[in-house]
Formats: structure tokens, C-alpha cells, sequence
């Protein structure tokens, strides 16, 4: 059978990404073919800056190098410039005079430094900072000319100049706001930064616009509006990016800013997609490389035909190190009714941090020097928690580390160098790793541009509580499909012990308490440990084996929210009502993690039902029973189980999905999780059965 050929235009790092996801969900789907205008393989733009500091070479920051192309046997073409798409012949035109044709077609062009419209912009030694050639062209003007101006007091600006210190010349950053990096700090942070900057040998003009830049042929320096001038013999432009669009805007392909998509990256011309710097989705187009894997992910599930939620759009963050400075930002820091939260300013320590809100919900967050709340914070940004979840609470677990459990295994955390959290996991395990530094060395992870650093420190943390407490120490990679054990005391994973605990009759073999059963499973230990007894309490319990084994233990939180704080929709007749139904009827139910449920009365509802473990949703149709949704790190939308006409069908859908949950679930596993593991469809297709439905409903009313 012949494959489907998906072209993609770019091979930069949104379209490559969405080539692996593609390659590890279904490998044999497609013939692919990549363009390239650079004649080099994919690698991490963001890294350019240490590369121009000296702290990596191009090799250390090539993402997937031409054996990887070879091996997934992708063609890539490199050196070329696609020029014409033919959307109706369905092929693709280089300028060389190569064409290609397609079935299915990524726009991934990325985007190019904006060149502001300066007089003199123009003149030689004047460049902007985006490739590797970039790179060289700076490393060979350093060895000529001593005095450098970078226009642009961004992120990127900031790293050009560092770069540029590094190569002995002296720096002067020029920005026309009054404070750098304006659009991700406030003042304060911003100050405190250009300290440290000044500190390494920076220099900076702030609140200054370039009039010219002066010199015959060649830059000799810049002149500003207020009359000042700044001798400088070479001068980067850092001002920002321009999404590349002209390719799409000249093949009929609807175009705004960037190339306009749904919110499953389709254009307006069928079988063609658009991911990365290059797209707009619902107006706005992202720079930022954490939400280009997002729109890639989900790219990658809609080309290989699985579900999967829709691209409803980002919350910005920045988690980076700034020419050796940790620095976070994340969701709005300015705007009309914008209040300050919580500021905290620690001026011995040189750290900061400050929390927006806006009409009580979190809105933003700024941290500098110290960042290790930084996952915390934007998952209550992300879901716009209410202020009051920023007050500690005794006792109450590490946020970092919960959001570092939550992971998935092979979730990327590192995206400089690829590294999952399970590869990390591993490293700290079986090489007896104490701190973050030692989890860079031996991994890579954080060793680049630094953002992921907190969520390394978190799993260090998260590693060590799990062996502290008598966890694994094996971490299951993909090279190593062995199952995780339950706990030290055996070999056993969670399918196998699971299946053992189902099959044994406690009535026939008159096992009267757990010490008897762990003997017959051959545990290691007589009495087990913190870990594996409540597991084995717990596959008991829902295999029907609990009437002779004391001490159940398990997670029986099922927490079920209402929204009483909107009027009721004339379609939501009795929200209250099914609300408290629901909490009656699960209260004190075993689960195998806690659960989450809400109960949406109708639309502008502060409780959603999309990001709840089971959320129901008054409409016209009844009620809207969606699964698998979480609000926290990390956030997942849930999926429609299907609509109810009546509060009872909808209680009965609800409890069925609960109940199908703690048959299938592996202890402490989250409902997100259960879901992505045996599949949405899956799922759904069963609870849907009828008959099968009341069944599971009424095993969970019999459970309780």
C-alpha cells in the first residue's frame, strides 16, 4: 500500500517537531520530504547565543543531525527556496527549479528579524542575529572592530551583547523603552537585571531612538532624535520578528499578520497546514518555542487521524537564563486592572518575585534570581486560579514537585537537548545523582538555555521522595519497555500484580489479612512498604477481595464543585440538584487518585467543565458529560463522553465513566493520564454501550 507524501516547507524547529510526533504516533502513514533554505539540518535557534559565547559549538546544538533524516528515512532537501505553491496542481516550485509534488502540505517558514526602516540600515557591518552564519559574521567582525551597538533591549538583543562581550568588544545596548526587556518584566526585575548586566561589562541607552546610522558605506555609529550620537563599528538589529508569509500570500493561502489556521493548524486551502512563527491562530502568532510544540502536537494527532483536543491557544511564558541570570515571566504583567498580588524583594539574595491578579484571579507572574516556583505559578496562571490558592497552607506539598509527578514519563523537558522526564528519572537513579548540576552533567538537561533548570530541581526532588519512601529505583524508557515495578519489595508492575490480585478468591484460599497474601506473591518484605500496601488494598478492593483484608486504604477524595455564583440557564434545570445527587452518590468511593468533577450550570461559568476529571455542562441538548480534562500543570482539555437528556441518564454517564476509571486505573494514576493510556475513543466507545453503563453505575453505587 503506497504512503501518503507530506511535504513540509521549513526545517526549522515547529516543523521538525511536528515530524517526530508524526514518526512516534505512526511511522509508516507517510513519505516525508523536507525543504530547507539553510545547508545544514535542524537545529535550536535559541542556542545561538551561547553559541556566539562560546559555550557550545554548532554540533552541540544541531536538534536532529542527517543520520537522524537517513534513519526515519526522511529526504531532506537542504539550500533550497520554495517560491511557488501550485495549490490546485498540489506541488511545490524552488527557486533552483525543483518541484515537488504533495499530498499533504506543512507551512512552517518560521519568520525573519523586522528590519525597522533606519536610514543606513542598509550599510555593510550592519546585521541582524538569526543563524548560524549570523554567528560567524559577528565571531569574524570581533577580530577587526572593537566597539559594538545592538539595537533592541530584548531577550534577543541581551544575548547578542553578551555574545559580543565574549568576543572582546565593548557592548552598548540601545532600547527605546525606558526599561529592558519591557515586555516580559517590570521595572523592578528590569533594573535589577541591568545591574547584573552592567556588572558583566554591558552598557546601556535606554529610552533612545535611532535616527540613522551614520557612515559612508560602512557603519561608523548611530544618531539619535534628541541630537546624541554613539561611535559604534558594528551594529546588530534585535527589534523583533516578522512572520514569513509572502510564499502563502502568493499561493492564495489566507493570510493577516502570518498564515492564518484553525484550531487544528488547517489554512484556508484544504490539505494544507501551517505551524510555528509563521501561523496565526485566533489572531495572535507565537514566538515562543513552547507553544510551537504545542500546535505541533497537535498538527501531528490530526495528520495521523487520532483524537485529539483542539489548539485553543497559549499562555506566554518565559522561563530563561539570561547571560547567567534565571529569570521567569508568564501571562499578562500590565493592563487596565492589573493588581499586585503578592511582591516579594529579597535584595541579599538578589531575587524577586511578583504576582498580578486581575478581579481575583491569578493574571501574571515575574520571578528573578530565584525561578524554582516558576511551573507552580504558571499552572495557576494557565487556569486563572483564584488568588486565595497563592496563600500556603500547612502541610500542604510542593507545587513544583506535584507538577513534576504529573508528567508524563516520556514528556520532553529539556527541549534544547531533548531529554525526557523519564531520562532524567533514570540518570538520578541509577547514578546515585544529588543535585541539578549533576542531573546537567550527566544529561544535558538545563545545559543549555537554562528555562527547564526549576522542573530538573523538581524531579530531583520527586526522584529522591519516591526512593525515601520506598519507590522504584528503575525508570521505564522507551529502549527499556520493561514495566515499572510497583515498589522495591518486587518485580512486579501494576498490569501484572493487578491481574494476580483479581485472580486470587479469598474465600477458597482463607488468606485472612495482607501479611498472608504478600507471603504467596513472594514480597520482599513481610509487611510491604508505605508504597505498595495501599496499592494492593486498593486492586483488592475493586477485584471484589475486600471483605476479608482490614485497613482498605485508598484515595476516596472525589471532589464535585457547582457554580452557584451565575444565574441558572432555562435549559440547566436542576444544576443544583445533580450536583449535590453526584456528591451523595460518590462520597467515600476508593479511587485510584483523586478526583476532580464540576458541574457547569451554563456558559460564562467560573467552574469549566473541560478541565475537570468528569465535567458536566448544561446545554440546549441536555447536559455535556466530558472526561479527562486537568486545570493544573499539566493542562489537558477534556474529551465529550457524550450528551444526556435528563440529570439521571447524565449521573448514570457520569458514574459509569467513574466506575470504568477504578476497574482499569493503575493505583495513583491521574484520570488524565487513564484516558491518554487506553485511549479516548476507547473509552467512550464503551461507556456508550447501555447496557453496560447502567451495569458499571450501579457496581459504583454497590462499591460504596
Amino acid at each position: 500500500m503506497s504512503r501518503s507524501k507530506l511535504v513540509i516547507i521549513g526545517n526549522g524547529m515547529a516543523g521538525v517537531k511536528c515530524v517526530e510526533e508524526i514518526i512516534a504516533l505512526e511511522p509508516d502513514t507517510y513519505e516525508i520530504v523536507i525543504y530547507g533554505n539553510e545547508p545544514r539540518p535542524n537545529y535550536n535557534r535559541i542556542m545561538l547565543s551561547k553559541v556566539l559565547q562560546g559555550e557550545h559549538s554548532l554540533q552541540d546544538i544541531i536538534i536532529n543531525d542527517w543520520t537522524w533524516y537517513a534513519e526515519h528515512h526522511i529526504r531532506l532537501c537542504t539550500g533550497e527556496t520554495v517560491h511557488r505553491i501550485d495549490t490546485r496542481g498540489k506541488y511545490i516550485e524552488t527557486e533552483s527549479g525543483l518541484k515537488e509534488t504533495y499530498d499533504v502540505l506543512i507551512l512552517a517558514t518560521g519568520s525573519s528579524p523586522f528590519i525597522p526602516p533606519i536610514p543606513g540600515i542598509d550599510k555593510e557591518r550592519v546585521m541582524s542575529f538569526r543563524t548560524i552564519d549570523d554567528c560567524t559574521r559577528m565571531s569574524d567582525y570581533s577580530k577587526t572592530y572593537r566597539k559594538a551597538a545592538v539595537i533592541g533591549g530584548g531577550l534577543l538583543g541581551l544575548e547578542a551583547a553578551r555574545g559580543l562581550l565574549h568576543l572582546g568588544m565593548e557592548a552598548v545596548v540601545v532600547h527605546n523603552a525606558p526599561y529592558i526587556m519591557n515586555r516580559q518584566l517590570d521595572q523592578k526585575a528590569a533594573t535589577m537585571l541591568q545591574e547584573e548586566l552592567e556588572g558583566q561589562g554591558m552598557s546601556f541607552l535606554l529610552a533612545r531612538n535611532t535616527q540613522k546610522i551614520t557612515g559612508r558605506s560602512q557603519a561608523q555609529g548611530l544618531l539619535f532624535t534628541d541630537g546624541s550620537k554613539l561611535e559604534a563599528q558594528v551594529v546588530i538589529v534585535a527589534v523583533g520578528i516578522r512572520p514569513n508569509v509572502d510564499l502563502a500570500r502568493r499561493s492564495g493561502i489566507a493570510t493577516n499578520r502570518a498564515i492564518m489556521v484553525d484550531d487544528y493548524m488547517r489554512t484556508s486551502v484544504p490539505g494544507i497546514y501551517a505551524v510555528g512563527e509563521c501561523a496565526e491562530h485566533r489572531g495572535i502568532s507565537y514566538g515562543l518555542v513552547a507553544p510551537l510544540y504545542e500546535q505541533g502536537k497537535v498538527l501531528a494527532r490530526t495528520l495521523c487521524g487520532q483524537e485529539t483536543p483542539e489548539y485553543k491557544g497559549s499562555i506566554p511564558y518565559s522561563q530563561l537564563k539570561v547571560s547567567g541570570v534565571d529569570v521567569f515571566s508568564a501571562g499578562e504583567i500590565s493592563g487596565e486592572g492589573m493588581q499586585t498580588a503578592i511582591q516579594h524583594l529579597d535584595g541579599i539574595q538578589g531575587t524577586y518575585k511578583k504576582v498580578l491578579m486581575q478581579a481575583g484571579k491569578v493574571r501574571g507572574a515575574i520571578l528573578f534570581g530565584d525561578t524554582t516556583e516558576g511551573t507552580a505559578l504558571l499552572g495557576l496562571v494557565q487556569r486563572g486560579a483564584d488568588v486565595a490558592e497563592l496563600a500556603p497552607r500547612e502541610g500542604a506539598p510542593d507545587p513544583a514537585e506535584i507538577a513534576a509527578a504529573a508528567l508524563p514519563a516520556q514528556e520532553t523537558v529539556c527541549a534544547c537537548n531533548n531529554v525526557t522526564k523519564a531520562a532524567i528519572m533514570k540518570a538520578i537513579q541509577e547514578q546515585g545523582l544529588e543535585t541539578a548540576d549533576q542531573v546537567k552533567e550527566q544529561t544535558k538537561a538545563s545545559g543549555s538555555c537554562g528555562g527547564c533548570r526549576p522542573m530538573v530541581a523538581a524531579l530531583l526532588k520527586h526522584t529522591h521522595n519516591l526512593k525515601n519512601n520506598g519507590g522504584t529505583g528503575v525508570v521505564a524508557t522507551p529502549d527499556k519497555p520493561a514495566p515499572m515495578p510497583v515498589c522495591s519489595c518486587t518485580d512486579l508492575g501494576h498490569a501484572e500484580l493487578k491481574g494476580i490480585l483479581a485472580d486470587i478468591n479469598v474465600l477458597e484460599t482463607g488468606l485472612p489479612d495482607i501479611s498472608l497474601i504478600l507471603q504467596k506473591l513472594g514480597w520482599g518484605s513481610e509487611h510491604g512498604c508505605a508504597v505498595c500496601r495501599p496499592v494492593i488494598h486498593y486492586y483488592l478492593q475493586v477485584s471484589g477481595g475486600t471483605m476479608v483484608v482490614r485497613e482498605i486504604e485508598g484515595h476516596s477524595e472525589v471532589q464535585v464543585r457547582w457554580d452557584d455564583q451565575i444565574p441558572l440557564s432555562s435549559y440547566a434545570r436542576d444544576a443544583r440538584g445533580l450536583a449535590a445527587q453526584l456528591r451523595a452518590s460518590w462520597i467515600g468511593a476508593a479511587m485510584p487518585s483523586p478526583v476532580n468533577m464540576g458541574v457547569a450550570p451554563g456558559p460564562g461559568s467560573l467552574v469549566s467543565a473541560l478541565v475537570q476529571d468528569i465535567g458536566l455542562l448544561a446545554s440546549p441538548a441536555g447536559w455535556e458529560i466530558y472526561a479527562g480534562g486537568h486545570a493544573e500543570h499539566p493542562v489537558k482539555q477534556g474529551g465529550l463522553i457524550g450528551v444526556a437528556e435528563t440529570e439521571v441518564q447524565a449521573a448514570t454517564l457520569a458514574s459509569a465513566c467513574l466506575q470504568w476509571y477504578r476497574q482499569t486505573a493503575w493505583y495513583d494514576e491521574p484520570l488524565w493520564a487513564w484516558t491518554e493510556r487506553l485511549g479516548f475513543m476507547s473509552i467512550r466507545e464503551t461507556l456508550l454501550d447501555d447496557q453496560l453503563q447502567k451495569e458499571l453505575a450501579a457496581t459504583l453505587q454497590a462499591d460504596i
